[in-house]
């Protein structure tokens, strides 16, 4: 009989929806992603502010890239669809609101989770990193700060160059979210806005104790791009140093770009003062370069709210990378 692998996610939503994806085809792996919890903006912020509960949206993308694509179509368009109009309803997401309605009935963002996975028949665990309802304090070079993770979004027109964040309240890793690092085989870190997703995902207590167990190795995908007034001076070895301080240990892997990206593409991001991340560690032998990128064009969701980005990274192309490295 072949030995599964067990393969943890750690990230925010669109930026690992390729690696989610890319995993749930490979018929030797059983999946686990760990989604931050400190979002606030569009149709998840206002549920949040409504309901009190840990945001949904991250976790319900996730969700929708567990489905297969042709059995189960419907259930990913059902969790991605967005309400065009309604009074009240208009802007918000279908997902996010049966996910709200699960945590009102079980009052419990992992259950929650457990009972979606079930109704939907999806192959695979999504896990929130703390089941406390948390906010970001982004902290600003001048000494400055501000409460709430929108403040990171391009519509918040502060131009201030962005240092660190916290979390507040100080939270706990949710115990399911332990319970999969420690028994993880493989552990994937990434992509991901590094303040907006990963930092906020890995920095509840907890996470750097259950690292420091894990005989698992660990992944970290780099991003394509740098984002502005926050990672816009970074190198590749300087997000990977920011993981490996936050998660307590060195990791085993990094996968790095070596694909070009179409210059029109590449035009969109400079007007925001966005460029390629610069690989610093061709000499570090943990690297893989590999041409990773999607080199399509996303296009905006109408009525999201939120300016997102253009480029991702190919599923495809990382199901065929991962598959050599986790054996």
């Amino acid at each position: 009989m072949k030995k599964f692998k067990h393969v943890v996610v750690i990230g925010g939503g669109t930026g690992i929806y390729p690696v989610t994806s890319a995993l749930k085809d490979l018929d030797h792996v059983k999946t686990s992603i760990i989604v931050g919890v400190a979002d606030n903006g569009g149709s998840t912020g206002r549920i949040r502010d409504e309901f009190g509960f840990p945001p949904v949206g991250d976790l319900r993308q996730q969700l929708a890239a567990l489905t297969k694509d042709e059995s189960q179509e419907w259930i990913r368009k059902l969790l991605l669809y967005r309400f065009k109009k309604g009074h009240g309803l208009k802007g918000h997401n279908l997902g996010n609101l049966i996910l709200t309605a699960l945590q009102d009935m079980t009052e419990n963002t992992t259950e929650a989770l457990v009972r979606a996975t079930q109704i939907f028949r999806l192959e695979g665990k999504v896990i929130p990193a703390s089941n406390q309802n948390l906010n970001l304090i982004v902290l600003y070079e001048d000494g400055s700060q501000k409460l709430g993770e929108n403040y990171l979004n391009p519509e918040s027109r502060i131009e201030k160059k962005v240092v660190g964040i916290k979390l507040t309240p100080a939270a706990q890793a949710s115990p399911a979210a332990r319970a999969s690092i420690e028994e993880a085989d493989f552990i994937i870190i990434g992509p991901g806005d590094m303040y907006g997703s990963l930092l906020p995902t890995i920095m509840p207590q907890g996470f750097k104790a259950s690292f420091k167990k894990s005989r698992a190795k660990v992944i970290y995908i780099t991003n394509l791009m740098t984002r502005y007034l926050q990672t816009d001076d970074l190198a590749a070895g300087d997000h990977l140093a920011m993981i490996e301080q936050a998660i307590g240990k060195k990791v085993d892997f990094v996968v790095i770009n070596d694909d070009g990206i179409p210059q029109n593409l590449l035009a969109n991001y400079a007007q925001n003062h966005e460029y390629p991340v610069e690989n610093d560690l061709v000499s570090d032998r943990r690297v893989i370069e590999a041409s990773i990128v999607f080199k399509q064009k996303i296009e905006a969701e109408e009525h999201d709210g939120l300016e997102r980005s253009y480029l991702r990274h190919d599923s495809q192309k990382l199901q065929n990378l991962l598959k050599k490295i986790i054996k």
